[in-house]
């Protein structure tokens, strides 16, 4: 997974809205092939760094650098090339095929009056496939269930960049589409593909091996193995409520796995 040289530097990162200070003096290094979770309470600054590091939104403080390259050099073509967000929610508006917005995700790498060419629509086919829905390409886009919507953002976020970005991807899923979402990034992961992902429920970085940001009220952070930062120590201190790991048997008998609920 991890490799010595990190893709993604982040360094004495700090944000403020006017005299309100979100986060401040962050270093993160993201590696490539890695799956990031950053885990926190709600206003404790998550989707604020997630766009900080997209370039959404300049640091007040601190660099972000993605291959060495500070990403404020870049003007938004070239970060758009390198950089995807899939955002929390995404209202559709135009009936489009499911196969026309995953070839959207080209645009950066087109130019001004430019096409999909035949490669950047094998590119969105094969993106489609990698969240398994190649079977809706033709469909469109406002008539597929909400947690398909999802997996077809994501594929769009695939047909272009070196780092995907999720904001909270299961917010607006039912638990049957949480677990498609959960399902398609672990596989993702598994290929090599280099995410973060924010999410305010830790059982979802559980069901993950990397590694977990715990962005605590204040501005302190922890970082670490998922399964070393996610304890009932760190939990309880930061939702500020009394809250349990436990493990449970599969139902497959393959091992166990973790959980954490309030008690």
């Amino acid at each position: 997974m991890a490799q010595a040289q990190p893709l993604m530097e982040i360094r004495g990162a700090a944000f403020r809205y006017g005299a309100r200070e979100i986060f401040s003096g962050i270093d993160l290094d993201v590696f490539r092939g890695e799956l990031l979770s950053v885990l926190g309470p709600n206003g404790c600054g998550k989707s604020t760094l997630l766009r900080c590091i997209g370039g959404a939104l300049t640091l007040h403080a601190g660099t972000v650098r993605l291959d060495k390259i500070d990403i404020s050099s870049l003007d938004p073509g070239a970060r758009a090339r390198r950089i995807g967000f899939l955002f929390q929610n995404h209202t559709p508006t135009f009936p489009f095929l499911v196969l026309e917005v995953v070839s959207m995700g080209r645009a950066p790498h087109l130019g001004l009056f430019g096409v999909p060419s035949s490669k950047d629509i094998a590119l969105a086919e094969q993106a489609l496939d990698r969240v398994g829905i190649l079977h809706l390409k033709d469909r469109p886009y406002t008539e597929v269930s909400g947690g398909e919507r999802q997996l077809v953002l994501l594929a769009r976020t695939l047909a272009q960049p070196d780092v995907i970005l999720l904001d909270e991807p299961m917010s607006h899923l039912d638990l049957r589409n949480q677990v498609r979402s959960l399902k398609a990034i672990g596989e993702l992961a598994a290929q090599g593909v280099t995410m973060i992902m924010t999410t305010h429920d830790p059982n979802h970085a559980l069901q993950f091996p990397g590694r977990a940001v715990m962005m605590k009220p204040g501005g302190t952070v922890v970082t670490g193995l998922a399964s070393e930062v996610i304890t009932d120590a760190e939990l309880t201190s930061t939702y500020g409520i009394d809250i349990a790991v436990v493990r449970a048997p599969r139902p497959n008998g393959h091992g166990d796995i973790k959980l954490c609920s309030p008690w």
